[in-house]
């Protein structure tokens, strides 16, 4: 059996009493710090400090970097600038999906990607394999092991920022970035972006720098309540404000179109991997999509429930679990279209019973002044 492997974090979290790692795709990480309910409320309510360096890291540079990016990812890097991210798939050609990503373009044929740590080595191989001579100008590297990164997420956020950085954060769009900030002394890539449903930002720098980065933000933030937090409250946070999670919304199996993405997919750009299917389900009418589920009998929706309409099986749970903020039990699932309205009463298989659910509005969560990515 290989060794799990650990993050440059991974020595700072024996400071916490009550934190417990578990081996998420071949990494050991923190499930929590201090307790999943009571980080997940921090990052609500103040701010909660990330340690995400699992994530993957790959340079997209030279001639045709764009040209390559735009054939094959879903949406539109054209329209890029500078300093800009955006949100994006990849797609296999039966519409299905390689992974969700981020694209930050750090100058003129100079990009950098972020995938998902389960997907690292697939991603890679996959865009290896379609660099073929019509791309020889570009050139692709997997930075992942020489990459650390930390979100800072919550309403109270910028504030702690501001306290060891003097970049210009409070003038820093969503969906932006400073490739070069000092922030605790050390010179990172600081982008504002996030996968809670709060404001947020992150901090990409070398491993060498990560007690500078971990040591200085907590010191910073402890009179504002900032708290480490770990996959347990990531997954229940992002679960509300309804972003995906690869392997339960989107998977080979789920189209972006299916999981309700379709804002990332631009349909009318030139042609891009799996786009002659998404076409085709869009003129057809989709056969699945993902819906918000509200139990009415007593019961948790978990991840590869069955769900049932009429007595047959319309679907499953793709993520469920008692909303921390909103204290509902409440699910996403990928249901048949016929059983997507709101107000469609379902079954949800829960331990060989089958409890009554209904479908309703998704996020079940969104801040105040909503941050809507591009």
């Amino acid at each position: 059996m290989n060794a799990l492997k650990r993050t440059p974090f991974y020595d700072l979290y024996s400071a916490y009493a009550e934190s417990r790692c578990i081996d998420f795709g071949g990494w050991e990480l923190p499930v929590q710090f201090t307790g999943i309910v009571k980080e997940h409320e921090a990052v609500r309510g103040q701010a909660g400090l990330f340690d995400v360096s699992h994530m993957g890291e790959f340079m997209v540079s030279g001639s045709g970097s764009e040209a390559f990016l735009q054939k094959m990812t879903t949406n539109d890097v054209s329209k890029l600038a500078d300093g800009g991210a955006q949100y994006t798939l990849l797609l296999y050609p039966n519409g299905g999906v390689v992974d969700d990503l981020l694209v930050y373009r750090l100058g003129e044929e100079r990009y950098m990607l972020v995938v998902n740590a389960s997907n690292i080595d697939k991603d890679f191989q996959w865009l290896q394999k379609h660099l073929t001579a019509e791309f020889s100008g570009v050139s692709l590297s997997n930075i992942s092991d020489e990459t650390l990164l930390l979100a800072l997420q919550g309403p109270l956020a910028e504030a702690i920022l501001s306290k060891v950085t003097a970049a210009p954060i409070a003038e820093l769009k969503p969906f932006h970035f400073i490739e070069n900030a000092e922030v605790c002394g050390v010179n990172v890539l600081l982008s504002r972006t996030g996968y809670t449903g709060e404001d947020g930002f992150e901090l990409y720098a070398p491993p060498d720098t990560a007690a500078a980065l971990w040591n200085g933000l907590l010191e910073a933030g402890s009179p504002h309540g900032l708290t480490p937090a770990g996959l347990g409250a990531r997954d229940t946070l992002r679960f509300e404000a309804k972003l995906p999670l690869y392997g339960q919304e989107l998977s080979a199996d789920i189209t972006p179109l299916e999981a309700g993405v379709q804002f990332f997919v631009k349909l009318d750009k030139e042609d891009f991997i799996g786009r002659d299917v998404l076409v085709k389900q869009k003129a057809d009418g989709l056969p699945r999509r993902l819906v918000g589920l509200e139990m009415i009998d007593r019961g948790i929706p978990r991840s590869h429930y069955p769900v049932y309409g009429d007595g047959v099986k319309i679907g499953e749970v793709t993520t469920g679990t008692q909303s921390p903020t909103l204290k509902r039990n409440l699910g996403l699932a990928l249901l048949d279209a016929a059983y997507s309205e709101i107000g469609t009463e379902v079954n949800v298989e829960i331990r060989g019973k089958q409890l009554k659910a209904v479908v309703v509005k998704a996020p079940f969560y969104k801040k105040s002044q909503g941050v809507k990515p591009q």
